[in-house]
C-alpha cells in the first residue's frame, strides 16, 4: 500500500475531480515530515489551512523550533501521521505557531539567505 492509500492523501486530492493548485501534496511531502519527525525529538504539527494558491499544509516544529512545512492534501492525512507517530497535532488558525519556531527563524535567516 503506498502513502496515499494509507493516510487518504490520493482521496484528498480527488475532490472535486482536479487539484487546482501550484501542484498537489506528493508521497515525499508526507514522507518527509514522517522523517523529520522520527529524527528531531518533541515535534509537534501545525495543520495551516487551503488557500488560493496552496492546498492544506502542515508545519512539523520540533523541541529546539527547527520547522519545515510540506503539503498534505487535507487535515485528515496530518491526523493520521501524527497519530501513528504519536505527536500532538493542532489546528494553526486555533492555537497560532509556538514562539520557538519563530525564534529558530529569527535565529537562522542570515545563514538561509546566503545558502541561495
Amino acid at each position: 500500500m503506498g502513502w496515499r492509500d494509507r493516510f487518504g492523501l490520493r482521496k484528498a486530492q480527488r475532490k472535486g475531480g482536479r487539484v487546482r493548485y501550484d501542484r498537489a501534496a506528493e508521497d515525499t511531502d508526507v514522507k518527509a515530515l514522517i522523517e523529520f519527525a522520527k529524527n528531531r525529538v518533541g515535534v509537534e504539527f501545525y495543520v495551516e489551512p487551503e488557500t488560493f494558491a496552496t492546498g492544506t499544509t502542515a508545519v512539523a516544529v520540533a523541541h529546539d523550533g527547527e520547522w519545515i512545512r510540506r503539503r498534505v492534501g487535507s487535515p485528515d492525512v496530518l491526523r493520521k501521521v501524527a497519530r501513528r507517530l504519536a505527536a500532538p497535532a493542532y489546528d494553526v488558525n486555533i492555537v497560532g505557531y509556538p514562539k520557538r519556531m519563530r525564534e529558530w527563524t529569527a535565529r537562522n535567516k542570515r545563514g538561509r539567505s546566503l545558502e541561495g
